[in-house]
């Protein structure tokens, strides 16, 4: 089985947790191949990784706006 009919989701069942001690965030995410639901894993990040990946977002989405005509 190939890689490239797969992609996973944030979970719509559940919410991402944050590890207040550790700064540990588990992002649980529904895993799909061709759009049928094969299983759930947990994406876990540290804080900094966290942090980075939401500027990443951030940006990405703020660029598609734009682009889009629509403020951001």
């Amino acid at each position: 089985m190939t890689t490239d009919r797969w992609h996973a989701s944030p979970s719509r069942t559940a919410s991402a947790i944050t590890d207040h001690s550790t700064g540990e965030v588990r992002v649980p995410l529904d895993l799909f191949h061709l759009d049928q639901l094969k299983g759930m894993a947990d994406l876990v990040l540290t804080r900094d990784e966290a942090a980075l990946l939401h500027g990443l977002l951030g940006r990405a989405l703020t660029a598609e706006l734009a682009i889009a005509g629509r403020p951001a």
